[in-house]
């Protein structure tokens, strides 16, 4: 029965936006981070990407992309994508899936359209920089 279904919560675990210098496009450019800030190693995590939203009254997405990744250790982070500054106009949206010690976790990371930007900016734990956290 759905009463006997144990949903665990995800804690510890979230997506930053980090804006770093890309020599390839001479400016700053957003990235994608999913910090793992929990005491267990992520086993066969799973991250697919999407960004929706309206521009000009117009309903656009992008295609979805899908990152797979072994495992990533406690307090540590690991780089998933490039944001692609036409697409900081739209939700982006991040699921990740991921297992600890055979329990299946999994939870749906939204940056609002328009709020990765400088003003929205804190410091992210493990990596020391200041960016844009969804928890």
């Amino acid at each position: 029965m759905k009463k006997d279904i144990i949903i665990p919560v995800v804690e510890n675990v979230f997506i930053a936006a980090v804006q770093e210098w890309s020599d390839d496009f001479m400016e700053k450019v957003w990235y994608a981070y999913l910090v793992n800030d929990s005491d267990f190693n992520l086993e066969g995590v799973m991250v697919v990407s999407k960004a929706f939203g309206t521009i000009d009254g117009e309903m656009k997405k992008t295609s979805l992309l899908r990152h797979a990744f072994v495992e990533i250790p406690a307090v540590s982070v690991v780089k998933i994508e490039m944001i692609e500054k036409s697409v900081l106009t739209l939700n982006n949206e991040f699921m990740v899936t991921y297992f600890i010690d055979g329990t299946l976790y999994d939870k749906k990371f939204i940056f609002k359209a328009n709020s990765i930007n400088e003003s929205e900016m804190e410091e992210v734990p493990i990596l020391f920089v200041d960016g844009v956290i969804v928890r």
